[in-house]
């Protein structure tokens, strides 16, 4: 009886925690589909405010996802080599190496923004082009790829196997691609969906590094909160969400996943 007892008062805590957090959201999503979120649902449902919201922002939307693609392309070949090396040399050198390597990650994404600034704002075209951003993304999201492929190279027996294919005449880079890469593969690709969803979502560095012509979508949903109405807004928070929700329950398959692995 006890224990049905506290099992019921565990699951109410629960329902009100999750009902505290989804509420809100939830509530400016169903703004984002009424005509007039004023008059609530007697106003009527509508895809108005939606259209309206990709006949204005559709070019923000495509910046991110340009953005999110190659940032997760150049992480993915500066990051795996460099989580390799890492984990090879296990020293004094690559522990410091790596804690500097989450210093941005530390640091206010603004504070990051304006050291990128002062280094190469006098660059005029780079400065305007969405590869400034893309390397400000770069720096901010290595670590979250670095970290979980380090943890499953550490879980692999990967010298052993190296061994293995040194004996059968495989070189350095061949061992890389055919046995470390494959071994490693699904701690690469949850570091990728981590560093696409950090890049979509990432506002601090990216507000500081745009330019008007380079308007992310983080951005233009700042903008829309600024200068728009509250049901365009909430538009824009739908699309935001309809592109990001996918990317986490990705993640989540994967974190599953890798976890029955360490089980087994």
């Amino acid at each position: 009886m006890k224990r049905s007892t506290l099992f019921a008062a565990q699951l109410i805590f629960t329902c009100l925690v999750c009902a505290f957090m989804l509420v809100p959201v939830l509530l400016s999503l169903l703004a984002g589909l009424t005509r007039n979120y004023f008059q609530g649902l007697s106003s009527g449902l509508t895809f108005d405010w939606l259209v309206q919201v990709w006949q204005a922002y559709s070019p923000t939307v495509w910046l991110s996802l340009q953005l999110a693609v190659a940032c997760a392309l150049c992480v993915c070949v500066i990051g795996v080599p460099a989580a390799y090396a890492l984990v090879r040399m296990n020293n004094r050198f690559s522990r410091a190496f790596e804690e500097l390597m989450v210093l941005p990650v530390a640091m206010p994404g603004l504070a990051s923004a304006l050291a990128l600034l002062l280094t190469y704002g006098h660059l005029g075209g780079f400065r305007g082009s969405w590869l400034f951003i893309l390397v400000g993304h770069v720096l901010f999201t290595l670590p979250f790829l670095v970290r979980p492929v380090m943890a499953v190279m550490q879980r692999q027996n990967l010298p052993t196997l190296e061994d293995a294919a040194a004996s059968l005449g495989a070189g350095p880079l061949r061992r890389f691609f055919t046995v470390v890469v494959p071994n490693c593969r699904a701690g690469i690709l949850a570091g990728v969906l981590m560093v696409v969803t950090l890049s979509l979502g990432e506002f601090n560095l990216t507000w500081m590094l745009h330019t008007p012509m380079t308007k992310t979508l983080p951005v233009g949903l700042a903008d829309s909160y600024a200068s728009a109405r509250l049901e365009v807004a909430s538009a824009y928070t739908l699309l935001f969400l309809l592109m990001i929700v996918p990317l986490l329950i990705a993640l989540q398959a994967i974190s599953a996943r890798l976890s029955r692995g360490d089980q087994r």
